[in-house]
């Protein structure tokens, strides 16, 4: 299915399926992320990883290791290979708070994953 024809819920239901489906690339990550999303079927969502396990989550997340904002559609690239986090941050489509070097580290890790 092509990612830019998902929803947001739909986006988010595979990513969830995907990291626990196989969850080798994340072991012994113990992080929080908070993504807020603009623009069209946005919104606030989080990603949480714990003791080998994923879990994705809707709505304001609190106390998060790093927290991204950016677009629907900038984040539909960054999933789809189509936008370097970095190149965005510099242009300014990627706005991070906390811990830079966990954004970095979510970029590579989704790219294990295909969307």
């Amino acid at each position: 299915m092509d990612i830019n024809e998902m929803s947001m819920d739909e986006i988010w239901k595979e990513i969830n399926r995907q990291l626990n489906a196989n969850p080798t690339p994340y072991t012994g990550l113990n992080t929080l992320y908070a993504l807020d999303l603009a623009g069209d079927d946005g919104g606030q969502f989080g990603l949480k990883f714990a003791d080998g396990k994923a879990e994705t989550m809707k709505g304001q997340i609190e106390n998060a290791d790093c927290a991204l904002q950016m677009s629907v559609s900038d984040f539909k690239k960054l999933l789809g290979g189509k936008l370097n986090s970095t190149a965005a941050f510099m242009m300014g489509k990627l706005k991070v708070k906390g811990n830079i070097g966990l954004a970095l580290k979510l970029e590579n890790l989704l790219k294990e994953y295909q969307l």
